[in-house]
């Protein structure tokens, strides 16, 4: 289970842990993948989640000094193909920047991710904290204010996306950007677990999937979040985006591609990858 942020006076991180977190930032600064950091993650600690968890929140750290802010949290592994396909048994999670926002029929400018991949997903966002460790399907509908249809876009430092479990961690759960649909929706008038998703690229369907794909509905993915952060000491807050977690495969992204994600109860979102600037 990660750990909150360090308070004043901590330990600094481990060599292998800032290694790793360097690595990962001079990727995402560069333009050029790296390779796996699971290596220096297993040289860290035994515990290679716990260490994957330091990396991605020194990193996230550096970025907050930086003058960027956390808006929300994603989950990312609740599908149970990818889990096999890991060798996992349990989803991720990261943090959503306020600079990795897109507005809803925006464009991602050529270049500015290095392996884009995109996922339809539903987002809650908060209306009240969600401050306990034990917390139910009850408190996540008395806490989120209303739910948006939202695609990921999700992307890899690493060369190849050749990722273990501890490598996505690291990561920050491999984010990138994310684009949130414009018509809010009360929890009163859809029933997550039903909804019905269809992601297009440039008009052709290219992922579909349901409610039921994500943790078994995307509540079920909220409450183990809320857990999670809560007993690490780092919980929900009004006001956060929460990405619950992909309904259906992920879609490689190319520059020119337009993506847009329909699902049924929520309305649609779209997002268009820009072209490359002819030398």
């Amino acid at each position: 289970m990660p750990a909150p942020s360090r308070a004043a006076g901590a330990a600094p991180p481990s060599d292998a842990v800032a290694k790793a977190a360097d690595a990962l930032a001079e990727a995402a600064r560069t333009g050029v993948p790296c390779p796996p950091v699971r290596g220096l993650i297993d040289a860290a600690d035994a515990d290679d989640t716990a260490a994957a968890y330091a990396v991605q929140r020194l990193n996230t750290e550096r970025l907050l000094g930086a003058g960027r802010r956390v808006v929300g949290r994603k989950i990312g592994l609740t599908s149970p193909a990818v889990q096999r396909q890991l060798g996992v048994d349990r989803p991720d999670f990261g943090a959503l920047l306020s600079d990795m926002a897109v507005p809803d029929g925006g464009t991602v400018p050529a270049g500015r991710l290095l392996q884009p991949k995109v996922e339809a997903e539903v987002a809650l966002v908060l209306g009240a904290g969600l401050p306990h460790a034990q917390s139910t399907v009850a408190d996540v509908l008395r806490a989120v204010d209303f739910a948006l249809p939202a695609l990921e876009i999700v992307d890899s430092r690493i060369a190849d996306w050749d990722i273990t479990y501890a490598d996505t961690v690291a990561d920050n759960a491999s984010s990138g950007l994310f684009v949130l649909g414009g018509t809010p929706v009360p929890l009163t008038g859809v029933d997550l677990r039903a909804v019905e998703m269809v992601l297009t690229r440039d008009g052709e369907q290219t992922s579909a999937g349901s409610g039921t794909d994500c943790l078994g509905g995307p509540l079920n993915a909220a409450v183990w979040l809320a857990g999670t952060l809560a007993a690490a000491g780092d919980p929900l807050r009004a006001g956060d985006v929460v990405l619950t977690g992909a309904l259906g495969p992920m879609v490689p992204a190319a520059p020119g591609d337009v993506f847009e994600a329909r699902i049924s109860g929520l309305g649609s979102v779209r997002v268009t990858f820009g072209k490359e600037e002819a030398r």
